[in-house]
């Protein structure tokens, strides 16, 4: 059964960072896709960036570029999403989510996922 479990979060300063990892558990194969998602209030729900098997494929939201970086430690089979620079934008719930047998391709990484983690809260102030 995978799991996705999400930390990190907190409240911080416009102009801070933070580091969020989901640790992942669960069997799912040399295929995956794994990516970030955020929804503020009122908001819908958007990807923040994504990466999977395939090293090269990395992906992040237009919002964010620049400032976020998503990365992975297979050996501790956890997702990171290294957040600088934060803005009272960026403030939302963040879910980290998965869709294994699948790779991350440009047309379909904010869409398609199996597996969510439970959300953790990141609120910036200005």
């Amino acid at each position: 059964q995978v799991q996705l479990v999400e930390s990190g979060g907190g409240s911080v300063q416009a102009g801070g960072s933070l580091r969020l990892s989901c640790a992942t558990s669960g069997y799912w194969g040399a295929t995956y896709c794994m990516g970030w998602f955020r929804q503020a209030p009122g908001k819908e729900r958007e990807g923040v960036a994504a990466t999977g098997s395939g090293y090269w494929s990395t992906y992040y939201a237009d919002s964010v570029k620049g400032r976020f970086t998503i990365s992975q430690d297979n050996a501790k089979r956890t997702l990171y999403l290294q957040m600088n620079n934060l803005k009272p934008e960026d403030t939302a719930m963040y879910y980290c989510a998965a869709k294994p047998w699948q790779n991350c391709v440009s047309s379909s990484w904010g869409s398609g996922y199996t597996y969510w983690g439970q959300g953790t809260q990141v609120t910036v102030s200005s």
